[in-house]
């Protein structure tokens, strides 16, 4: 990797995981940490891009709610 590129979210959660944890997939950091994270700091509305294909948008609904749009890329 050059110094100009930006690790990709696999590679931060490889290098940053605890040992023994489940390496968790782009829809569960979308629906925990970064809900988690609009709701503590009443965030109305946050798109995410990891830069690998996968994308987020949340949205806070009139009832308080989150909606969740999620698009993500895999190679198989």
């Amino acid at each position: 990797m050059h110094e100009t590129e930006r690790p990709s979210m696999e590679d931060m959660l490889e290098q940053n995981g605890k040992p023994g944890e489940k390496r968790r997939g782009w829809v569960g950091f979308v629906e925990g940490d970064a809900v988690n994270f609009m709701n503590q700091y009443q965030i109305e509305k946050m798109t995410l891009d990891d830069g690998a294909g996968n994308k987020a948008k949340l949205t806070r609904l009139k009832d308080n709610a989150i909606k969740v749009e999620c698009t993500s890329s895999n190679i198989l």
